[in-house]
C-alpha cells in the first residue's frame, strides 16, 4: 500500500485527464458525422436539430453520450487540477483516474453501440467508484 501512496510526477494526473480530453473530442466528431449522415439520409433536417432531442438512431445515443461527458467528469478535473497544482500526486491517484477514464471509454462504448442499460449501469457504477475513491483518498488525506 506505501507503494501505492509515494508521491508520482504530478504530471502524470494530467494523461488520464488528456484522454478523457480525447474522448470528448471524439464524440463530438462522431456526432457530427452522425448528423450529416441523418441529413443526407433525408432522416433529419438540420431544422431539427435546434433543440436537444433532435437527433436519431445511433446519433441521438451519442449525443446522451457527450451529454454524460459533463456530468460526473465535473467532478473528476477539478481533482486533477488541485492534484497537479499542489504537486501531490500519488501512483493511487494516477491509478484510480485511469480506471474512471477507462470506465468512461467503456461506457461510451456499451451507451453508443447497443441498448444494454444493466450493462451500462455497472459500467457507470465502476467508474463512479474510482472516481469515488480519489476523492475519499483526497479527502482522508486533507482533513484528518
Amino acid at each position: 500500500m506505501d507503494g501505492l501512496l509515494a508521491f508520482a510526477d504530478p504530471r502524470t494526473i494530467l494523461l488520464p485527464a488528456a484522454a478523457h480530453l480525447a474522448l470528448v473530442f471524439a464524440l463530438y466528431a462522431w456526432l457530427t458525422l452522425e448528423r450529416v449522415a441523418a441529413v443526407r439520409s433525408r432522416r433529419r433536417a438540420y431544422s431539427d436539430m435546434q433543440f436537444a432531442g433532435g437527433d436519431v438512431g445511433r446519433g441521438a445515443r451519442v449525443a446522451a453520450n457527450l451529454r454524460n461527458q459533463f456530468e460526473a467528469p465535473a467532478l473528476f478535473y477539478p481533482l486533477v487540477l488541485v492534484l497537479w497544482a499542489t504537486q501531490t500526486t500519488t501512483l493511487a491517484y494516477v491509478v484510480l483516474a485511469w480506471l474512471f477514464v477507462a470506465g468512461r471509454v467503456i461506457h461510451t462504448l456499451v451507451q453508443t453501440l447497443t441498448g444494454n442499460v444493466p450493462l451500462r449501469g455497472a459500467v457507470f457504477t465502476l467508474n463512479f467508484l474510482a472516481l469515488a475513491g480519489m476523492w475519499t483518498l483526497f479527502l482522508a488525506t486533507n482533513l484528518l
